[in-house]
């Protein structure tokens, strides 16, 4: 037996036994290229996690990471994913919960102190609010931040710019100003075609004729 099946193999037990032991609390598990995940209720995150740390079968005792995935055209919107990792497995496992925009997720901050850090950036990136959180600012943008960049819809160019203003002697936010319009790139077709390349090798390019006049 290989390594990888081996590894495959242990998973699936570890994944059968958290559903027999919690299955009320777990929506669904899958083996997800070599990875156990679990799909848990928002309401029971709280609960679900401290099983996994506090089980000598699994002792899943260190939060890798907190994070937020969007799914902007799905209802409901929005992942929280956590990342744990087993010393006595030498294994990870990532639990995930479904949560719509706006509807708040337990803080699990109380169980893994170091969550407070990412749920703190999964709010400034996501919008997503934890509940009972015993901090939550933003962590990575500025407090005068309008929006969460790391959604979907967040536009490319931000909502507010910054720059120091000279007559002021302060940072002033100001609303985005694009001295250009944007542009849809077809990647066919330079905006004027290339004359010197047709000229040399008499060969237009695909998408040449949409520059002629």
């Amino acid at each position: 037996m290989t390594l990888k099946s081996q590894l495959k193999d242990e998973l699936k037990d570890i994944g059968e036994f958290i559903s027999s032991e919690i299955g009320t609390d777990i929506l669904s598990w899958e083996l997800l290229h070599s990875e156990l995940i679990l799909i848990v209720e928002a309401q029971a995150i709280s609960r679900v996690l401290s099983y996994l740390r506090d089980s000598e079968d699994l002792r899943f005792s260190l939060l890798m990471d907190v994070c937020g995935v969007d799914y902007l055209a799905r209802d409901p919107r929005f992942d929280v994913v956590y990342n744990l990792l087993s010393l006595k497995h030498n294994c990870r496992i990532r639990v995930k919960c479904q949560i719509p925009e706006g509807v708040p997720v337990p803080s699990v901050s109380a169980v893994f102190s170091s969550a407070g850090w990412w749920e703190r950036e999964t709010f400034d990136l996501f919008g997503i609010p934890f509940e009972n959180h015993p901090d939550l600012r933003r962590i990575l943008t500025d407090y005068g931040f309008v929006g969460h960049p790391l959604r979907k819809d967040f536009p490319l160019s931000g909502y507010v710019e910054v720059r120091y203003d000279e007559a002021q002697k302060r940072v002033v936010y100001e609303p985005v100003e694009l001295p250009q319009a944007f542009r849809n790139f077809d990647f066919e077709s330079p905006w004027e075609g290339v004359h010197d390349v047709v000229e040399r090798t008499h060969s237009p390019l695909p998408g040449d004729e949409k520059a002629v006049a």
